[in-house]
């Protein structure tokens, strides 16, 4: 056989359809590793591969898609990544002998990677190399990276198949309908990023064939790149509890014409086809006349240059607003005044009265800004919504606590454009607590990214920018803040965290509670250099118990035994209560000379305390 490269250039390919629902629909339950057959079922496996070499496919994936560190950790298979990668490659290779190219199957890791994700570059390229060595080593012909959303998760997996060696690379992204990617990225961009590093540029999965020739015209337009497409047999149909894929393989195979007339080069297919679907593709790209693909790619070549250069142009520049300008709490952390914050609680119910009295109450002793604190339990209004309601109808300024927890990105990316654009300003972003269902470990919150991958979106709105790199037009005037626990018991990674906060573009921090001055001394020591506005926190105990269990029972506060001694030795329920105020301005006027601000919870809804600790600091 030719090599690859040369065998494309030449004529156009036909890649095989999809691996795992064909194997679903062989019997393999979802929540089995589809990878592990390789080893635990190879028969399977091979049945299906010898369908579409069968049906006339030129190339063959190895049923790898999932192979990496991480998706393999999920099913306590991390230790077998080698073996299942190579068992892949010989399942495959034993099938396609001469008559088809295998090609490594390598798919997202499953995690977010920096700047939405905790994950860094280097480590992902890591784990990328890891699975491409043992591909390499199985003895792949080429590697077909596919479905990635994050434009640059892909290029990091590029970067390290190039690393292990220099075999054919096919890049593909998954696209919404729209043509942009899951992320928001689109063609007109990550088309051109992938050109320099991919041998071959495509797109694959999410979407049937219509939608997708829509978006390859966009690539054709703006890259002279080898293209792919590999669409879904449609979108799936939930019939009698299954999901079905109801496009006919006469109808995914009349766009394979069409997906060649516009450069394709590589034409298979993704979820739901089958090899009727593949042997239909084959025959009508072996009936195409070689002379009209190559008019086609004439074509295509002509209208390159001008519309590259108008994308290149678009880079979606605009002036940020001023910190200081954003809100009345950035101005005076700006002008280094001290500031006041005070938690209000969320209401059950729709009714928020009591809330909006409590807030006016508070306007009126001269707080500067109400916290309202997001993902409380329960059937309680949203804090956006009473954020929103506070400013609108007490006429004080909010400071929204925003949480990852149990949102995608795209849909806190909408959250905030919402937010601001009705009036809301002030925002702290947190990851957000993991809360376990019953005895589940498993079971538990879902993370799409952490409070430095949601730093890096805002920061990207406020320059104007989406989080695929579009421009929203006018910016936002987000002030960004973000938490920090002086009471770490890793103090050395809260630090750490803190540094990829500011980097992210944090503009101020409040403290989680602080019950000791000498915690708080040494975290700041630690962070005083980065010159971001502190924000202390503070919370009045309310009784003996309420400090038994912050100290016990909720992670990361650090509680000294001198303070929980000091509140039992209050004689009666009202004193335990004093000696929580007590405390909590004992705290307060101690570090006042080095914050720019404090920040009092009210337990309990108990708004008296909170003023009373403020009045104590003075």
């Amino acid at each position: 056989m030719k090599p690859f490269l040369e065998a494309i250039d030449q004529r156009v390919l036909v890649c095989d359809g999809a691996m795992g629902t064909m194997l679903y629909a062989k019997g393999v339950f979802i929540n089995h590793c589809f990878d592990a057959l390789n080893i635990t079922d190879p028969g399977r496996v091979a049945e299906v591969h010898q369908g579409y070499v069968r049906a006339g496919a030129d190339v063959l994936e190895t049923n790898t898609f999932g192979a990496n560190r991480i998706k393999l950790r999920g099913f306590g298979l991390a230790d077998r990544l080698r073996d299942i990668n190579i068992e892949g490659v010989r399942l495959a290779r034993s099938v396609a002998g001469r008559q088809a190219y295998v090609a490594g199957a390598m798919g997202p890791l499953g995690v977010r990677i920096e700047p939405w994700g905790k994950t860094g570059r280097d480590e992902a390229e890591a784990f990328f190399r890891e699975q491409a060595a043992a591909l390499l080593a199985g003895g792949v012909d080429l590697f077909i990276l596919e479905t990635f959303r994050d434009l640059n998760e892909l290029l990091a997996a590029i970067a390290a198949v190039r690393s292990v060696c220099a075999l054919p690379v096919v890049a593909q992204m998954t696209i919404e309908e729209d043509g942009n990617t899951l992320d928001g990225t689109p063609p007109e961009q990550f088309a051109p990023a992938l050109e320099p590093h991919a041998d071959v540029v495509g797109v694959n999965c999410s979407i049937g064939p219509a939608p997708m020739l829509e978006t390859i015209e966009r690539m054709a337009a703006v890259t002279r790149a080898r293209l792919a497409a590999q669409p879904n047999a449609g979108r799936p149909r939930d019939i009698e509890g299954r999901n079905i894929y109801l496009s006919s393989p006469e109808y995914v195979a009349s766009y394979a014409r069409r997906f060649i007339s516009h450069g394709v080069r590589l034409v298979g297919g993704c979820c739901g086809t089958t090899p009727e679907h593949i042997g239909l593709i084959s025959r009508a790209v072996r009936a195409l006349a070689p002379e009209e693909a190559r008019a086609a790619a004439r074509d295509r070549s002509s209208h390159h240059a001008a519309a590259h250069v108008s994308v290149a142009a678009a880079d979606g520049s605009v002036p940020v607003v001023p910190r200081a300008g954003r809100s009345q709490l950035s101005h005076a952390l700006a002008e280094g005044r001290f500031v006041t914050i005070v938690q209000l609680p969320l209401p059950k119910g729709h009714l928020s009265d009591a809330v909006l009295e409590q807030a006016g109450a508070l306007k009126t002793l001269g707080v500067d800004v109400v916290l309202l604190r997001d993902g409380q339990g329960g059937a309680r209004m949203s804090a956006l919504s009473l954020a929103v309601l506070i400013q609108q109808k007490v006429h004080i300024e909010t400071l929204l606590q925003y949480s990852c927890r149990d949102r995608n990105l795209l849909g806190m990316q909408s959250d905030l454009l919402g937010a601001h654009a009705m009036g809301l300003r002030n925002v702290m972003l947190v990851t957000g607590d993991s809360r376990m269902v019953g005895d589940y470990p498993d079971a538990t919150a879902v993370f799409d990214v952490d409070s430095i991958g949601l730093t890096n979106v805002v920061t990207r709105l406020n320059h104007g920018l989406d989080i695929g790199g579009q421009t929203i037009g006018s910016p936002t005037a987000f002030h960004i803040g973000v938490q920090v626990n002086p009471g770490a018991e890793d103090l050395d990674n809260e630090v750490r965290r803190f540094e990829y906060k500011v980097a992210a573009g944090a503009e101020f921090a409040m403290t989680k509670p602080v019950f000791d001055a000498a915690t708080f001394e040494r975290f700041h020591r630690r962070v005083e250099s980065s010159r971001l506005p502190l924000i202390l926190g503070l919370w009045p105990f309310e009784s003996v118990l309420n400090a038994e269990f912050m100290a016990n029972e909720v992670p990361g506060v650090r509680v000294p035994d001198a303070v929980l001694d000091r509140i039992r030795r209050a004689p009666t329920p009202e004193a335990e209560a004093a000696e929580g105020i007590a405390i909590a301005r004992e705290v307060g006027a101690a570090l006042k000379g080095i914050v720019q601000g404090v920040h009092v919870a009210a337990p309990s809804g108990r708004v008296e305390a909170a003023v009373e600790v403020l009045q104590g600091i003075g």
